[in-house]
């Protein structure tokens, strides 16, 4: 009896040993090394893995960037909310150069408050901004202007974006926004886009997306653009297009003359951040 046990117990040590052995040489021949380089790139993102650099967290755009340095370039690749500062690191980290690229900001292009877009319906379905453009129009007559019902503010990671309760639209804080892009993908009827911040925080921009005619954009916002065409024809540096009675202003070409903004009759065209007028004299005693 003592002897089958001695059998059994060597029997099953052999086994053991073989088996650690196979396990061994398997995980040294298979093993899969990881560059030291993605924890050093992943250690220095923000972590924010809210998918604005197109990748699926601060894991996958820390993958992508030495895959690219490996390859002599990481230029068209960045981390919107780590920014310039954020990009340097990187970029001494791998021994590459960063392109300077330009700050971007979310702008809603929509002017439509309560007193340019009145109310003509009553919606009472679920309050998410994607279920009420499902429905149709929403509680307006423009099919194309801001929901309020906040699904870029919930998207939003940062605090960046509320909903202003006297106008009803969505609002931009700029200080906090990263340009993630999160609150772009939320936005059912892509009112909100990535634009550059401009110098001194100064854009201009058509505060519009209704592609309906004239008149009938009219009726459902005063502050529609009606695709006159005005701005296209006053703007010296060829920065806008119209299509789809539509006008858009392009920031690369953009010069910030604001010519296009006197031109518009319904004011639709939005200057931001730009200092007050000056007041002449005779105004000021009048």
């Amino acid at each position: 009896m003592t002897n089958i046990i001695l059998v059994a117990v060597l029997a099953l040590g052999c086994i053991g040993f073989v088996a650690a052995a196979i396990l061994y040489v398997c995980s040294r021949k298979f093993a899969v090394k990881e560059d030291p380089r993605l924890a050093q790139v992943s250690a220095v993102l923000p972590q924010a893995n809210c998918g604005g650099c197109g990748f699926p967290g601060c894991g996958g755009l820390a993958d992508a960037l030495v895959k690219a340095a490996d390859a002599g370039s990481i230029e068209g690749l960045s981390c919107p909310v780590g920014g310039k500062e954020v990009m340097e690191r990187v970029a001494d980290l791998l021994g590459m150069a960063v392109a300077n690229t330009e700050p971007k900001v979310a702008v809603v292009r929509c002017n439509g408050s309560c007193e340019n877009r009145p109310k003509t319906a009553v919606y009472s379905g679920l309050r998410t901004c994607s279920a009420m453009h499902a429905c149709g129009a929403g509680e307006t007559l423009c099919g194309f202007g801001c929901l309020g019902c906040g699904d870029c503010v919930k998207a939003c990671a940062f605090g960046a974006i509320t909903i202003n309760e006297e106008t009803g639209v969505a609002e931009v804080d700029e200080e906090k926004c990263t340009s993630c892009g999160a609150c772009v993908k939320a936005c059912p009827r892509q009112l909100i886009e990535l634009r550059k911040k401009g110098i001194k925080g100064r854009r201009v921009y058509v505060a519009c997306a209704n592609k309906d005619k004239g008149p009938a954009a009219m009726k459902a916002c005063k502050a529609a653009c009606i695709g006159c065409g005005k701005c296209e024809k006053e703007c010296p540096f060829g920065a806008i297009t119209l299509s789809n009675n539509l006008s858009y202003i392009d920031d690369s070409k953009c010069r910030l003359c604001r010519k296009c903004e006197k031109v518009c009759p319904t004011k639709s065209i939005v200057a931001v951040n730009f200092p007050a007028p000056k007041v002449e004299p005779k105004e000021q005693e009048a």
